[in-house]
């Protein structure tokens, strides 16, 4: 985990010191300078860096608490019955197959066939399945939506997701703050402070921007869901995985808080070009289509 944060934090220095060079070379230092108005990119690139990351990363600390608030989750301290038990010595051998410690196993009520894992680390997860799931799947099914899961774990996707929403919260507070400050000296030129021209126009730039940014962070999404459902082919077949899906299609779509509804094994129905690119999971179609063609 920490070389992959150490690549993503250099990654996004280097990224933004070639931005700096850009802005350089277009001749925006020059107009910043020649009215008398440069700005620290240093500085402000530190600020962009805490703020992007510091947001993404509390986040995913709270991640398994916000969880099991928002969808009343039930921990398996001990398991209660005979399904209780498959559940747990389910996850516990895929857990040991995958090679990372036992998560936490928990069930939410819901009709919707669902499920989802969280955690801050691959050692420290959890995994939910909604009681709609238990009741609506087969045995192999469930076992093939669990594998899923537990590959997300494996997979670290969770921390990856951080990483890149990380990543692109700190471009967006970085270049929405660089428009801003160029409209407001440059463009009204304002010498004193910032004026409302500046506040304005990083709240709009921020938007845009911010939107835009979000295509980055789904299109990531979408592909950490064709690993998963490569993951569990590894780890329980092909045909079980498939069959869960085709189920699932069946289904009223993603029933999960919008916090976790990247995080759900089910993303919803959506069509259209423009609403793909937002679309957190890709179409079911696409995913059976993708196992058909797995090798191993």
């Amino acid at each position: 985990m920490f070389k992959r944060i150490a690549l993503f934090l250099a990654t996004n220095i280097a990224v933004v010191l070639v931005l700096s060079i850009v802005l350089r070379l277009l001749g925006v230092d020059r107009m910043l300078a020649e009215s008398g108005s440069d700005l620290n990119y240093q500085a402000l690139l530190i600020l962009s860096l805490v703020i992007g990351f510091g947001g993404s990363f509390i986040s995913l600390a709270m991640s398994k608490w916000l969880a099991k608030r928002s969808t009343g989750a039930r921990v398996i301290e001990s398991p209660a019955n005979s399904t209780e038990s498959w559940l747990f010595s389910t996850v516990q051998r895929q857990a040991q197959q995958a090679g990372i410690e036992m998560p936490e196993i928990a069930i939410y009520d819901s009709p919707q066939p669902n499920a989802f894992a969280t955690g801050a680390r691959r050692n420290s997860a959890l995994v939910a399945v909604s009681s709609g799931l238990l009741t609506a799947m087969k045995k192999d099914e469930v076992e093939a939506v669990l594998a899923h899961e537990i590959s997300h774990v494996a997979n670290g996707d969770m921390v990856t997701l951080a990483l890149v929403q990380g990543v692109v919260n700190t471009f967006v507070i970085f270049l929405s703050r660089i428009v801003g400050h160029i409209i407001d000296r440059v463009v009204l030129k304002n010498e004193r402070g910032y004026g409302i021209g500046y506040f304005v126009s990083v709240m709009v730039a921020q938007v845009v921007l911010g939107i835009l940014a979000s295509t980055i962070v789904m299109w990531v999404s979408r592909q950490r869901e064709f690993r998963a459902d490569a993951g569990s082919a590894r780890l329980n077949g092909t045909a079980p995985m498939i069959n869960a899906l085709r189920r699932l299609d069946q289904g009223r779509g993603n029933d999960l808080p919008e916090s976790l509804s990247a995080f759900g094994i089910s993303g919803g129905p959506r069509s259209g070009l423009l609403s793909r690119l937002f679309m957190s999971h890709p179409p079911i179609a696409e995913r059976i289509a993708a196992l058909q063609n797995y090798r191993g």
